[in-house]
């Protein structure tokens, strides 16, 4: 993967907490947790950039 770009996001409190529940769930950070589920939403739309694809966890 690419270098990495922070950026801020707003998301609704109980929607944070259900997302750092499936995080704990899954052993991943709260932020490794939010690139799987963008990766495996851009790969199921096919819009995942070539050379992406491949990956199947992000580094944390």
């Amino acid at each position: 993967m690419g270098r990495k770009k922070a950026f801020a996001l707003r998301i609704d409190e109980n929607m944070m907490k259900a997302l750092e529940k499936w995080a704990a769930d899954e052993f991943r950070s709260t932020n490794g947790q939010l690139e799987w589920i963008i990766r495996e939403s851009l790969k199921k739309a096919g819009r995942l950039p070539k050379g992406n694809s491949d990956q199947s966890e992000p580094s944390e």
